[in-house]
């Protein structure tokens, strides 16, 4: 049986693959696909990186939904973990605020 400490440093493993995930589309959207888009007139990447990037948006709003309701985060970590969604990189300072928090319930 698993205690509730476990289930939620199992649900910020979760939510930090998500913010990488979320990070990397964003980053490589906005700094090799608009630039090859907008530079060299190569629309492709931006053709393929959008929807990839969209889903996994849509898998990072879904996580974090979930957390918050396990966790139940403060309106300030709420407000946090959705600005960090539309900054790039910010998503891979977030994934180790959430480190700190996983380890914090680990007790390490």
């Amino acid at each position: 049986m698993t205690t509730r400490a476990q289930d939620d440093r199992r649900q910020l493993g979760r939510m930090r693959v998500a913010s990488i995930l979320e990070a990397s589309t964003l980053a490589i959207l906005v700094f090799v696909a608009v630039p090859l888009k907008h530079m060299f007139g190569m629309p492709q990447l931006v053709s393929a990186m959008g929807p990839v990037h969209g889903l996994a948006f849509l898998f990072y709003i879904w996580m974090l939904i979930q957390t918050h309701f396990q966790i139940g985060w403060s309106g300030r970590e709420w407000i946090r973990m959705i600005l960090c969604a539309f900054i790039p990189l910010a998503g891979f300072i977030n994934e180790r605020l959430l480190k700190h928090s996983q380890d914090a319930l680990a007790g390490v």
